[in-house]
């Protein structure tokens, strides 16, 4: 509904009134000058709504963006969470990543939690997500929060809540939390003390790192060689330091992504699976010739996910990034053949390879919603991954996604399968032969309009797809209603028989918006069995081909 532009002009002045960041004070005195209601009515439709990814979007002034006047209040409401949860004294640890005004919100945070009677302690400098997750537990804080926007464009940042437990917020406190914020009536109610928190040394930095070896077998080889990549991030200095420590030859840096740099400028957007965004990594293990790297790792900005590419002669850039599903089953694989002992987890829009995996080794196995705030909450866990590149090594250190521990671990098998005159491919062969060949794709469609990802949700719900690249739906769960294992969620799975003539053995599509970006998302899984080495290239054209096939029904069945 239209905002009257009177009524529009007196939110913005209100808001202009108690907005404590010079730069966004002079922005919105100036669309409020130049009367522009288009962007006046963007920023003052509504506000950022908190949930369980805790606040993202574009920074600028206004509720409807990430600024300190939303950070505020945002902090406000989780201290008066945590007094109402009866832990008003204890300790909030925050971090943040060196996006534009990442440390400013940090100590906003800061300041809020002393000025609520909480204890605050804020990391040395900008570090990677893994190191705040894993300060929680290690200092035994009742909350933390990280500052970043992970891998969102270089216009945005976000706020990352995290309880005691050291994962990320879930419901009902994600909803509990975003009362106590929209009960903030003015800032000027919210004290903000000068001083009274601290800020850390070294010493948690120097905690994790002697964390991270315990990801590894003492004697393994070590021999790896790796060219890697922050992606303008934060991520260079903690796993150079970890791989130190651990051994390993010293990875050889991208010099031109190397520096934490929040205008990405090497990048259109900071991701690793996004494409050319490992462009200059592959050109700098290309410069290095025949004696060049084994593998080639990227961490996202804030180091919490984890990119692997192996050498693929005869294609343009010579390497070929794995998909996140296929660096969860070679993890998985690895912790096996360690004799890892618990739960094995993973999302319903993974592969569920994994699945298999488990199985064979008699090891316990759960899908739970997407996100790690989900995953680190199986009992007994012992490893999980997500396919967007997100692994859980570690849980007993850090309980979420670790882009430092999951890169030693992959440099590690890439050394023990070297030593043996194999690579991280051939272990994936290996696991196609015992498992079936299980490929998977995604459609990802980017949207200006967040009504249009609404519209395909509703079209595939009022007319559900029967087939899809010629194999029936033989199941479509409809997870807003929720399972038996599974709160209801905005998503559709649809489970495809398979088909002889084809040569695949079953597929499986799930549907969902992105809860981060404004995206919907569709991830596509066929399983082609294998009866021999030589059989495989046919199984990889058959699943292509059948993916190729099943992403432009339901892109049509979707009106995408």
């Amino acid at each position: 509904m239209a905002i009257d532009p009177a009524e529009l002009t007196h939110r913005a002045q209100a808001w202009l009134a108690e907005d404590p960041d010079p730069e966004t004070r002079d922005e919105l005195a100036k669309l409020i000058a130049a009367e522009d209601t288009d962007e006046l009515a963007a920023r003052f439709a509504g506000t950022l709504q908190f949930g369980t990814a805790g606040l993202r979007g574009e920074l600028g002034a206004g509720p409807m963006r990430m600024n300190r006047s939303v950070v505020i209040r945002a902090a406000a409401g989780l201290a008066a969470y945590l007094k109402a949860q009866g832990d008003g004294s204890g300790l909030v640890v925050i971090g943040y990543d060196a996006r534009h005004k990442s440390a400013d919100f940090a100590r906003d945070t800061a300041a809020v939690m002393v000025g609520a009677g909480l204890r605050a302690a804020v990391l040395p400098r900008p570090l990677p997500t893994p190191v705040l997750a894993f300060a929680i537990r290690h200092l035994g804080a009742v909350a933390g929060v990280e500052v970043t926007a992970s891998h969102n464009p270089p216009r945005d940042n976000g706020y990352k809540v995290y309880l005691g437990d050291g994962s990320q917020i879930v419901p009902p406190a994600d909803g509990e939390i975003a009362a106590e914020i929209a009960a903030v009536r003015s800032l000027a109610d919210v004290p903000r003390p000068e001083t009274g928190w601290e800020t850390l040394d070294e010493t948690v930095l120097d905690a994790y790192l002697a964390r991270t070896d315990a990801v590894l077998t003492p004697g393994s080889p070590r021999d790896t060689k790796v060219v890697y990549t922050p992606m303008h991030g934060v991520g260079r200095d903690t796993l150079v330091a970890a791989f130190a420590r651990a051994g390993f030859p010293a990875p050889t840096v991208v010099a031109e992504q190397a520096e934490p740099d929040p205008d990405f400028p090497t990048v259109a957007f900071p991701n690793p699976e996004e494409p050319g965004a490992m462009d200059l990594a592959f050109a700098t293990a290309r410069a290095q010739g025949a004696a060049g790297p084994d593998i080639v790792i990227a961490n996202d900005p804030d180091a919490d996910r984890c990119a692997v590419a192996v050498p693929a002669p005869g294609t343009p850039d010579g390497w070929r990034m794995l998909r996140g599903d296929e660096v969860g089953a070679l993890l998985a694989a690895h912790l096996v053949r360690k004799r890892a002992a618990g739960t094995f987890a993973t999302t319903i829009v993974s592969s569920q390879l994994m699945s298999r995996i488990a199985a064979a080794a008699s090891l316990p196995y759960e899908e739970t919603l997407t996100g790690f705030k989900w995953l680190a909450r199986v009992d007994g866990l012992r490893y999980a991954f997500e396919e967007a590149l997100g692994y859980c090594v570690d849980p007993a250190g850090v309980r979420d996604k670790d882009g430092i521990t999951a890169a030693l671990l992959i440099t590690e098998l890439a050394a023990e399968l070297k030593q043996s005159g194999r690579t991280l491919g051939d272990l994936l062969d290996d696991l196609a032969l015992e498992h079936g060949l299980h490929a998977t794709d995604q459609l990802s469609v980017r949207v200006e309009d967040l009504s249009l990802i609404a519209d395909a949700m509703r079209r595939l719900r009022e007319q559900p797809p029967t087939a899809l690249a010629g194999l029936t739906v033989t199941r479509a769960d409809d997870l807003n209603r929720g399972t038996e294992t599974l709160p209801p969620t905005d998503g559709l799975r649809y489970y495809l028989s398979g088909s002889p003539e084809a040569g695949i053995e079953a597929a499986r599509v799930v549907v969902r918006p992105s809860g981060t970006e404004p995206k919907l998302k569709c991830y596509l899984e066929v399983v082609v069995p294998v009866s021999s080495a030589e059989a495989l290239p046919e199984a990889r054209t058959k699943a292509v081909t059948a993916l190729a096939s099943i992403k432009r029904d339901l892109a049509g069945a979707a009106g995408i």
